[in-house]
């Protein structure tokens, strides 16, 4: 049985996705040294997430 949780609050998205990008700056290096990550796929997927950062930050701040 999977456990119920409420929808999480634009703060709490916000944070786990910095948690990510956090966790992604400390093992893209070693995937892309491996040869398992292209280095333009680990830059677009960081573009990426930083940009989802932001729209959510945008509108915790009330812009759109």
């Amino acid at each position: 049985m999977t456990a119920q949780f409420p929808a999480p609050s634009l703060a709490a998205q916000i944070a786990e996705l910095k948690r990510e990008r956090a966790m992604r700056s400390r093992v893209y290096p070693m995937l892309v040294a491996k040869g398992t990550l292209k280095q333009k796929n680990a830059d677009y997927q960081n573009v990426a997430l930083d940009a989802a950062i932001a729209t959510l930050e945008r509108l915790q701040e009330g812009a759109t």
